[in-house]
């Protein structure tokens, strides 16, 4: 890796499957992601689940900092990842801070 490379910036990835299930993910590459999940690799939860559709992305910061961001995610319900992916918020972080207000 060569010295001048910027560092992997993580996205946080939101999927709906053809039954409106839906998945988050974390990946420094969203469309190689889509790709491998569309073709039965990675998630088993989305095996035989397709086909799907990206409906949310975002910069996720540092490995760590994705990591958290999906975790917060994860804990939403249904409703709420439904709003988040109606309004396409720019900051995820100010999405979710704002949630518990």
């Amino acid at each position: 890796m060569s010295s001048d490379r910027l560092p992997d910036v993580w996205q946080l990835y939101i999927l709906r499957t053809a039954s409106g299930v839906l998945y988050t993910g974390i990946t420094n590459d969203v469309a190689r992601r889509l790709r491998q999940h569309q073709a039965g690799k990675g998630a088993k939860a989305l095996r035989g689940k397709g086909p799907l559709a990206l409906m949310f992305h975002c910069d996720a910061g540092d490995r760590s900092s994705a990591s958290k961001l999906e975790y917060q995610v994860k804990q939403l319900k249904r409703q709420d990842k439904v709003r988040l992916v109606a309004s396409q918020p720019e900051s995820l972080s100010d999405w979710l801070a704002n949630q518990n207000d």
